[in-house]
């Protein structure tokens, strides 16, 4: 099977179902597996704050989660414009990983959810690419071949899925978010496939 790794944090909810939404994309390819992990949330001296193993919800990633993944999909809420302090503060670790080249060549999409229409969905996603960039991995985005991304109100980008889930976070994952996620899931496991 080939294994992709759908790296995620979420703090409003919205983020984790567009893991699980890119999870079943991935999931509908013959012969590709999805592995679903989460960060911990840090404290404002950037230390993890939660227990070593979530009481719910997707096991926390490690580094070998990365290193054996044929392709990944990361997501985060966002964070003026850029990704959430956990996801950052985790891709902080990753040096030893660059150091060996071990993400070189592998795929990789990004996703996030954020307040509003404007809230920066798009610089978001192309800020969390830039760690990915130096890792050597090959970035794809969701093609205008996808019918939604011309019709949607809600989220979607040529760079990423993405949400906008409302100041209060309480507007659901719109039809056309879904079949984004759904898509760049496929995509990410038809590409990772094709490079194996």
């Amino acid at each position: 099977m080939t294994e992709i790794l759908v790296l995620y944090y979420s703090q409003g909810g919205a983020v984790k179902e567009m893991a699980q939404l890119i999870a079943r994309g991935v999931e509908s390819v013959a012969g590709a597996q999805a592995r679903l992990r989460t960060v911990p949330k840090v404290s404002a001296n950037c230390e993890a704050t939660e227990p070593d193993l979530p009481t719910t919800g997707a096991p926390y990633a490690s580094l070998q989660d990365l290193q054996q993944c044929a392709g990944l999909a990361m997501g985060s809420p966002t964070r003026f414009g850029n990704m959430a302090a956990p996801m950052k503060y985790f891709l902080d670790g990753t040096s030893g990983l660059w150091l060996k080249g071990a993400l070189i060549g592998k795929p990789a999409a990004v996703f996030t959810s954020s307040g509003s229409m404007h809230g920066g969905n798009e610089t978001t996603l192309l800020t969390m690419m830039i760690p990915l960039m130096h890792h050597g991995m090959l970035l794809l985005g969701l093609p205008y071949s996808e019918p939604q991304l011309g019709v949607t109100k809600t989220g979607g980008t040529p760079y990423g899925a993405s949400h906008v889930g409302g100041a209060m976070d309480d507007q659901p994952i719109s039809d056309d978010e879904k079949k984004l996620c759904l898509a760049l899931g496929k995509r990410l496991a038809e590409t990772a496939l094709k490079l194996q």
